[in-house]
């Protein structure tokens, strides 16, 4: 867990982890190999869900998660994963139309979506009710329990049992 005031470094942190900023300073490492020397295969074991959703307005529901788990190269059971985000009733209702709290069960349905060890999460609980919370910390909890890796930045809206925490201080000025 990355935890932290607005600023600190967690969304930063997440991002180097992804492979989506350079290190300032050291390098990233998977199983004692440098992530720079295989950035494909490093994307390939990862989920990064960012803390905007990346939801495509005019597709549907089920259409939104089929092109994130197809772009992914991961052709996971997207029925599934609707059903445990609390989504299936309106997989055909057009993406446009969601409220907040449902774009963002949406954006994490992809975790379930996809088969990656390794997640990372920026502020995966904005915007989710106390049953997402509840849906999101069960399926953190499962996919620890399958051996998967989490790395989530959060303003403590979210409790990973046995969490390594990392608190990341103000930003001097």
């Amino acid at each position: 867990m990355l935890q932290g005031p607005n600023g600190s470094g967690k969304s930063s942190l997440i991002r180097v982890l992804a492979g989506l900023l350079p290190p300032a300073s050291g390098r990233i490492t998977w199983s004692g190999v440098d992530v720079a020397q295989d950035p494909d295969g490093h994307r390939a074991r990862l989920a990064f869900i960012g803390h905007l959703d990346a939801v495509k307005p005019v597709f549907t529901v089920a259409e939104n998660l089929a092109f994130w788990a197809g772009l992914a190269g991961k052709g996971g059971d997207i029925a599934a994963a609707l059903t445990r985000f609390g989504l299936a009733r309106i997989a055909d209702l057009p993406a446009r139309y969601l409220s907040a709290g449902q774009k963002r069960r949406l954006a994490l349905a992809r975790l379930a979506a996809t088969s990656a060890p390794l997640w990372l999460l920026d502020e995966p609980a904005v915007s989710l009710d106390k049953d997402g919370v509840a849906v999101l910390s069960a399926a953190i909890a499962g996919h620890r329990a399958r051996g998967g890796l989490v790395v989530a930045a959060s303003h403590g809206d979210i409790v990973i049992a046995d969490a390594q925490v990392l608190r990341l201080g103000a930003v001097a000025p």
